[in-house]
């Protein structure tokens, strides 16, 4: 039975996808940790997975690995959704902040480049755009 099957297709499969890369990371060091947990179910909440699948995914996080991308618009659509999710409640806090980082790292990004894309990724999503780059994105819409 393929991963697929067990839990749908569309968006949600990349919902899960996600959550069980992030479990991945939490779990790297070894045993997950209480707070380590605490952000998983908070993730598997903001997420919408059920409690089988994050069950499932806890008891075996390595059956669900991590996947690296060769094409950077990848990786930058994987974080994009990733934020997505984590602005929902429009907050990102340092826990989040830094699994993130550890997420960027694992879908190929340098250390370097994921704390640059993480901080501008926050600018963003909070809304926090200069002018230059509201007018370029007005302006990129209209090309």
């Amino acid at each position: 039975m393929s991963f697929s099957d067990l839990f749908g297709s569309g968006e949600h499969l990349r919902n899960l996808s996600h959550f069980a890369s992030i479990v991945n990371l939490a779990a790297v060091d070894g045993e997950i940790n209480e707070d380590e947990e605490l952000l998983l179910k908070r993730f598997a909440r903001k997420l919408d997975i059920s409690q089988e699948e994050y069950d499932k995914v806890i008891e075996n996080p390595k059956a669900f690995p991590l996947s690296a991308y060769n094409s950077i618009e990848r990786r930058l659509e994987r974080l994009h959704d990733l934020f997505k999710i984590i602005f929902a409640d429009h907050i990102i806090d340092d826990e989040e902040r830094e699994l993130i980082k550890k997420y960027a790292i694992g879908l190929g990004f340098s250390s370097q480049a994921s704390e640059g894309i993480i901080e501008r990724s926050i600018q963003i999503f909070s809304g926090q755009l200069n002018f230059e780059d509201y007018r370029y994105l007005l302006e990129k819409e209209n090309d």
